[in-house]
């Protein structure tokens, strides 16, 4: 699995939500302005990494993703995690208490789904 660029990471985070959708709705999806063409080219790219799967209407195609956004999200963290945390979670909770991105009472929770999970 490759790894998304920032606007193919935008635009698969448009088509999660969305489920299935034309260009033009992943547009209007977007929190600013890009325009169609660029829109459509990307989402073309993500259908060669294979990320994004469409059903032709016609000229017209409907886009829906191939890929989850779990299954996104759980290679590209273990990914960050072995580079920036040296494969260690403790290492990688510390930083975000460290830099104050995650309070005490977050980690109680995290160590109550710890507990619960066991």
């Amino acid at each position: 699995m490759e790894k998304l660029t920032n606007k193919e990471e935008e635009i698969m985070q448009a088509l999660w939500k969305l489920k299935k959708a034309f260009a033009k709705e992943v547009q209007a999806e977007l929190n600013h302005a890009v325009h169609y063409n660029t829109v459509s080219t990307i989402i073309r790219n993500l259908e060669d990494k294979k990320y994004v799967g469409h059903q032709a209407y016609g000229k017209t195609h409907q886009y829906f993703p191939i890929i989850t956004k779990e299954e996104y999200r759980s290679k590209f963290v273990s990914k960050a995690m072995k580079q920036y945390f040296n494969d260690s979670y403790k290492n990688m909770v510390s930083f975000f208490a460290k830099e104050e991105k995650i309070t005490a009472d977050e980690l109680r929770e995290i160590l109550k789904v710890i507990e619960k999970e066991k």
